[in-house]
């Protein structure tokens, strides 16, 4: 069974908007998005993935993702590199839609978000 969420995705570049998408939530699709092995932090009801490698291989921080992480209650500043993804955390860790409370905030952040 394939799990189908809605993501928050911030990417790197500031020139491509920050998008709400639908994704199938699995181990390979997430490295495709973060462009390498993932590495996901947890904060409340919401997870964040990360390229696990973005220091090490020199990518551009993500000021954005930093940004809004840190509105939320997470400092990873040096750890968002490259494309960065947030999902929403079931109640049984499973993973879910990007809560609405995230989205609503980098919507207030960045203006409205792509689809």
């Amino acid at each position: 069974m394939r799990t189908i969420c809605t993501a928050l995705i911030v990417p790197v570049r500031t020139s491509e908007p920050v998008r709400v998408q639908n994704i199938v939530v699995g181990r390979r699709a997430l490295e495709d998005l973060v462009g390498g092995e993932i590495e996901t932090v947890t904060r409340g009801d919401w997870d964040v993935c990360l390229n696990a490698d973005g220091v090490n291989a020199g990518l551009p921080p993500n000021l954005r993702a930093a940004e809004l992480m840190r509105d939320c209650g997470l400092d990873l500043a040096d750890a968002a590199r490259g494309t960065v993804v947030f999902l929403g955390r079931g109640s049984h860790g499973e993973p879910a839609d990007a809560p609405g409370h995230l989205v609503k905030r980098a919507e207030d952040l960045y203006g409205g978000l792509a689809a």
